[in-house]
């Protein structure tokens, strides 16, 4: 979307100002995206899934790297499945392993934890504090009040304007932003 008016600046750079190759190149350079709806390749096992975007992005270790962000959100034993043999959940954490796996400078997830039990949740809430601590911000739409007490930063939204902004009660050095 482009502004109706002033600037969209990120990671040092002018995004109103670029033409959409321009921006392609920026979000493959910068950004990780989680969507809600997965967006998984189906004919793609998680391995395969998490890989496409470092190999895009001339990684020549993109299979291991894959691997590694595989293991972190807990999936080591999946990377062979393909999405319709996993959960929701499970291909949450492939989409979030292929978000994070490039090491983004900036990632937006959309309900990240939506589809995780409790105890998954906080899971994948800590490597987000993880990720956050080697510089990536990270921007986070929830719904669920515990997860958002994991940002430094909590802004509250009602009908479409800011209500309030917050700091989470665990906003310790490395919540994500």
């Amino acid at each position: 979307e482009q502004a109706s008016a002033g600037q969209i600046m990120a990671a040092d750079q002018t995004l109103s100002s670029m033409n959409e190759d321009q921006l392609a190149r920026f979000r493959r350079d910068n950004m990780g995206v989680v969507f809600q709806s997965f967006h998984l390749i189906p004919t793609m096992t998680a391995l395969e899934n998490v890989a496409t975007p470092l190999e895009l992005a001339g990684a020549k270790d993109a299979f291991a790297r894959a691997e590694a962000e595989l293991k972190a959100v807990g999936l080591a034993d999946r990377l062979e499945h393909y999405p319709s043999q996993m959960s929701g959940g499970e291909q949450q954490r492939v989409a979030l392993a292929r978000a994070s796996a490039p090491r983004p400078k900036i990632l937006l997830a959309d309900e990240p934890t939506g589809n995780l039990d409790s105890e998954r949740s906080i899971e994948i809430m800590e490597f987000l504090a993880e990720l956050n601590k080697t510089g990536i911000t990270i921007l986070m739409v929830t719904h669920e009040p515990e997860m958002a007490e994991f940002a430094r930063t909590i802004v509250h939204f009602k009908d479409g304007l800011v209500e309030r902004t917050e700091h989470g009660a665990r906003n310790g050095a490395g919540a994500p932003a």
